[in-house]
């Protein structure tokens, strides 16, 4: 609509093609340190442009709250069946809970072109038609979504898009739910062998599209970089997302050898090659569409993000328990298909490779996890002065403040733009001990590609004074030497100690912790490595009850912990507790009713957690899945000093719960209105033992809620 309109390309060149050759050639021997999109040259020789990072952005006003009407979750993928394996369960929760789905596959997934169910013959090589029954598996997958039949038709149609491209798109609307499919077709080989990589990387790159066997689409489209960019722009601007689902920009690196073989992943990263780059054009073109639609509306457009982890799962802890995994698994089941399905396509009923039982069986175990890149709470709640509930979060691309409209109303006003942005949906808050809010970020400094590094950055906000204005944004870089390495930063997490020191940590590249402080009169230090390795992003830190600083991290077997040995002293890594590996979420901490330290987490594919403390206590009753919060707050009855353990986090469903007391008759609450978050849900006990739950749902608007407790602990 309001896109930039780009002319289409003219047909790859010979030096064209030669030099995205020599770039993919170039990220393959590159290993590790060019995994991702490669290593970004425009030839085999010569070095990558210096990252040059954007001034953070302003502070806008945003678009009026649009209301779970009209909410929307669009999701972008490089594949058919990156939604169904790396955004579930997430995704479908989202689309039965009545929000409408619009679903972008970047590329036309025709691989080698052979659609092959075990135990038949091999059919010759079809691009067309494996491509084409790829989408009927999607429309099988969603139909069952949605609860309507699998075979359910779809209306089908030519959606026209900037740069004169053309894309199919699919739409299917019953039983009070509505998804539209949209099939860009980029072949993930395009002529002279370039692939989407290089389309990010490489200067002047132009790909073609590949129809789909009875696509209503009648010819090909040639795509540069940007205009795929504009593409996407044009997409989300078109249908204007409350939640948007995007994949992993920045992979963890990863060693193969014969204990982790690269099987599907990139050189040197845990993901696909075509993963990487769609991810980064999704991020651009979410910048250009706020940048676009906020100069054309003078108000940025109001929505969330969340991105997804893809062959990572291979790597780790499985964390999804089987009811779950079940759920998650009956959808790809009819991605999949079956030759002898009478599906009405002539093409394939499919991707056989990916039915029956096969994706629970296949070794790699992408199926069994569902991992945030960006595993934080969305939101950050604290309280001011005068009592009122404030939140402070990321809202389109910059950090944004919510307040209660009054003490105890239960209702956020207008969210109030910070700016700092473009933002990746991780953002911690804490309060110093003068009173001031600190806001610690991660930003996409750089996000360019066509030859030029990428660069991300830790960002700080902080207050003059306590409920005063804000000061400037502040870089504080990250504690990585390299471009490269500095986008596999984790999300920072942050406490205030009562000496007036801020301690930020993150974790680094290599899968270490690494922390910088920031003392009592505003400086901070230099950055500092803390040693470990091998943990998972979605660090826990907290104070014990004598101030002391502690983090903690899942790993492969064990949780690992750093903490100071006295008030004041280094953070230091301490010996592994020999406590059982966790399932790869964020873990739960607080300081028990007892004094000491209390961790909460899930065991790889477990349906309830235990606490683990001076004695190991199975919760029975809290079935769920993901992240949990603990607290320690006051029990529902008995003497007023008398304290319980609060747990917040999802059922089985999807839903937010709470439970007062982890003792055999404690029992789940539930959130009214059947809440579904983006994301994990947070938690504050303020100091007159209220207890806030806080959230943001798919309509990107936040909610309260302060659950009443039962009798039972």
């Amino acid at each position: 609509m309001n896109s930039r309109w780009t002319p289409p390309e003219t047909r790859t060149t010979r030096r064209q093609t030669l030099a995205a050759l020599a770039a993919l050639t170039a990220a393959g021997a590159a290993g590790i340190a060019g995994c991702s999109a490669g290593r970004s040259r425009t030839t085999a020789s010569a070095p990558a442009a210096p990252a040059q990072a954007t001034a953070p952005g302003a502070a806008e006003p945003f678009t009026s709250a649009v209301g779970a009407k009209d909410a929307l979750l669009l999701q972008v993928m490089a594949h058919p069946d990156d939604d169904l394996y790396f955004m579930n369960p997430d995704a479908e929760h989202v689309l039965r809970s009545g929000v409408p789905v619009v679903s972008v596959y970047v590329t036309a997934g025709e691989a080698v072109g052979i659609n092959h169910a075990p135990g038949t013959p091999i059919p010759r090589p079809n691009k067309a038609a494996y491509s084409a029954s790829r989408h009927q598996g999607l429309r099988q997958a969603y139909a069952r979504m949605m609860g309507l039949d699998q075979f359910t038709p779809w209306q089908r149609s030519v959606l026209r898009l900037p740069g004169g491209v053309t894309a199919e798109t699919n739409t299917l609307v019953g039983n009070a739910r509505r998804v539209r499919l949209i099939f860009l077709n980029i072949a993930m080989l395009s002529e002279g062998g370039v692939r989407i990589p290089a389309l990010w990387s490489t200067p002047g790159t132009v790909m073609r599209t590949l129809p789909a066997t009875g696509s209503p689409v009648a010819h090909p489209s040639s795509y540069g970089h940007q205009t795929l960019v504009d593409v996407l722009a044009e997409i989300m601007d078109r249908y204007r997302p409350t939640l948007i689902h995007t994949l992993d920009p920045d992979p963890d690196f990863q060693v193969h050898d014969a204990l982790h073989p690269k099987d599907n992943d990139q050189p040197g990263c845990s993901d696909h090659r075509d993963h990487t780059p769609v991810a980064l054009f999704t991020w651009k073109a979410i910048d250009q569409w706020v940048a676009a639609s906020t100069g054309r509306d003078k108000r940025a457009p109001r929505f969330t993000t969340t991105a997804f982890r893809g062959y990572y799962n291979q790597r780790w802890p499985h964390n999804l328990p089987p009811a779950v995994l079940a759920q998650k698994a009956q959808a790809i089941k009819s991605y999949g298909g079956a030759p002898d399905w009478d599906c009405g396509d002539p093409a394939g009923c499919g991707d056989y490779s990916q039915g029956g039982l096969r994706p629970l069986q296949n070794r790699k175990g992408w199926i069994r996890s569902t991992h945030y890149r960006y595993p934080t709470t969305p939101l950050a709640p604290t309280t001011d002065a005068q009592g009122r509930l404030v939140a402070y979060g990321v809202l389109g691309t910059q950090a944004v403040r919510w307040r209660e409209t009054a003490p105890g109303s239960g209702r956020f006003g207008a969210p109030l733009g910070l700016g700092g942005g473009p933002l990746a949906p991780a953002l911690t808050a804490v309060r110093d001990s003068a009173g001031r809010q600190v806001l610690i970020a991660l930003r996409f400094a750089a996000l360019a590609g066509q030859g030029l590094a990428d660069q991300r950055e830790i960002v700080v906000l902080e207050q003059r004074g306590p409920d005063g204005p804000f000061r400037a944004w502040t870089g504080l870089g990250t504690p990585e030497t390299s471009t490269e390495h500095g986008r596999r930063v984790g999300c920072p997490a942050a406490v205030a100690t009562s000496d007036g020191r801020v301690h930020l940590f993150v974790r680094t590249a290599d899968k270490g912790l690494a922390t910088r402080v920031r003392d009592a009169d505003g400086h901070w230090g230099p950055w500092q490595r803390l040693g470990g390795a091998e943990i998972q992003d979605g660090l826990t830190a907290l104070l014990d009850a004598e101030g002391r600083v502690h983090v903690f991290a899942s790993g492969r077997d064990t949780v690992h912990h750093w903490a100071q040995e006295r008030t004041g002293g280094p953070v230091a890594l301490l010996p592994p507790a020999g406590l059982p590996g966790p399932g790869g979420d964020p873990l739960g901490a607080a300081v028990a009713p007892d004094g000491g330290l209390a961790l909460v987490y899930r065991t790889p594919a477990a349906t309830v957690p235990t606490v683990h403390g001076d004695t190991a206590r199975t919760v029975r009753h809290f079935e769920g899945y993901g992240s949990i919060a603990a607290h320690t707050v006051a029990q529902p009855s008995g003497r007023p000093e008398a304290k319980t353990l609060l747990l917040l986090g999802r059922d089985l469903g999807g839903e937010v719960q709470v439970q007062y007391g982890t003792g055999p008759s404690a029992r789940p609450l539930r959130s009214p209105g059947h809440l579904i978050p983006v994301g994990a849900p947070a938690l504050l006990a303020d100091g007159r033992e209220r207890v806030h739950v806080v959230g943001i749902g798919p309509d990107a608007s936040p909610w309260i809620w302060r659950p009443r407790p039962t009798s039972r602990a």
